[in-house]
């Protein structure tokens, strides 16, 4: 499964940047060893449906450490039996793209 999150102290510091928490949470997804990616609005993570939720669930409660209110956003693609999506998605996309041209 694809899951694409975003997660966000709603207590921020006296800054107004939630750039400190969001990095612990993004920490927790590198350390976890699951394929992902880290964009402008969402970390994108591949795996089985228990150790992405699990990843995401320690991701929301170091944010928690900091923060009594957590908000997440959360997407996902469940597809049984397909791995390498990650990449695989985004390289059909080009490789269309490319056709057309």
């Amino acid at each position: 499964m694809l899951v694409a999150f975003s997660i966000s102290p709603v207590a921020q510091d006296p800054s107004g940047s939630v750039t400190e928490a969001v990095a612990a949470a993004v920490r927790v997804v590198r350390e976890s060893g699951l394929p992902h990616e880290t964009n402008a609005m969402f970390t994108n993570i591949e795996g089985e449906w228990d150790e992405v939720m699990a990843v995401v669930k320690r991701a929301v409660d170091v944010v928690a450490e900091v923060s009594p209110r957590v908000g997440l956003v959360l997407k996902a693609d469940i597809r049984p039996g397909h791995e390498g999506q990650l990449t695989a998605k985004v390289e059909r996309i080009e490789e269309a793209l490319r056709r057309a041209e």
